[in-house]
């Protein structure tokens, strides 16, 4: 028999009220932390991301330039670093923003993580990703220039 009180006790798996469980507005979709993970320099930002959480952006531009270049961040050269911020400026932060990685401030120039970084920097770290800098040929050939010393 069953009695119409009972019908109180069964809960939706997918309300949001169920303890533990997380709104679906909340979780980043998978494909958009393939697309915050796809390109080495946005690893690298992330990577940098997981160290700092606010960044400037000409000091992010040299910290992944001397990522890329294998070199310490005091010896990148002016060219590199703007080849670098120029990216992130125009292509990477703003894939990141669009993903709610991080939070960009144009004005100032700065930017920290946002809503979805914790997910994406788990994903990072789950993979084992690196920001090795053998991937940085990946990385120039998104600009179309190619950077390297002639011989």
């Amino acid at each position: 028999m069953s009695d119409e009180g009972d019908s109180e006790d069964v809960v939706d798996a997918g309300a949001s009220d169920v303890p533990g469980a997380e709104d679906p507005r909340d979780v980043l979709e998978l494909d958009h932390v393939y697309e915050a993970l796809d390109h080495p320099r946005r690893r690298r930002v992330c990577s940098l991301l997981a160290d700092d959480d606010e960044w400037r952006l000409s000091e992010l531009a040299r910290s992944v330039a001397a990522l890329e270049d294998g070199v310490p961040a005091d010896a990148v050269s002016e060219s590199s670093r703007e080849r670098v911020y120029v990216s992130l400026y125009h292509s990477h932060v703003p894939k990141l923003a669009a993903c709610g990685v991080v939070s960009f401030d144009a004005d100032a120039e700065t930017l920290s993580t946002a809503e979805h970084a914790d997910q994406v920097l788990a994903a990072l770290d789950a993979v084992g990703a690196s920001v090795d800098p053998s991937d940085a040929r990946a990385a120039r050939d998104d600009t179309g220039v190619d950077d390297r010393p002639e011989r």
